[in-house]
């Protein structure tokens, strides 16, 4: 009888040594695959450039009237983008931001973008603006001032 109980409880220590050995494999393997993507300690992996540059659209020859004034903006934009879905469909949508960009343009005046404060804020509102109305499958990353002319 003792040895029964001395048996079962040795079992019973071998399962529990077993299910923590694959909790703990399963643990690891899943922090690893995430840090394929993302390094704990430095944030989101660093794309090469050749990465970047596919993952991005340039888009030219925006001109329209600012808000108030005889001034215009003659403006050219690259758009980073999370992947390659996203970028298909933003290319497929450009009409859309193209119309969305000449409608905040045409909200602001000219101080409104001028500087680097005013291109950062103009680059902000287009990022929400196009990531919540426009993309579904993904999300603008960053938007680079390639040219501007205010006249």
């Amino acid at each position: 009888m003792l040895k029964n109980r001395v048996f079962i409880f040795f079992i019973a220590i071998l399962i529990a040594i077993t299910m923590i050995l694959t909790a703990a494999f399963v643990l690891y393997h899943f922090l690893n695959s995430n840090t394929n993507q993302m390094d704990m300690r430095t944030g989101p992996k660093q794309l090469s450039a050749s990465q970047i540059k596919e993952n991005t659209v340039i888009m030219d020859g925006i001109a329209t009237n600012l808000a108030g004034t005889d001034n215009y903006i003659k403006i050219n934009f690259a758009f980073e983008l999370e992947d390659k879905k996203t970028k298909e469909e933003f290319e497929k949508l450009d009409f859309k931001v193209k119309d969305l960009i000449n409608r905040t343009l045409a909200d602001l005046k000219p101080e409104q973008v001028q500087g680097s404060k005013g291109q950062d804020n103009l680059t902000a509102v287009l990022i929400n603006k196009i990531n919540s109305d426009i993309l579904t499958l993904g999300k603008l990353k960053h938007i680079y001032i390639t040219e501007i002319v205010l006249q």
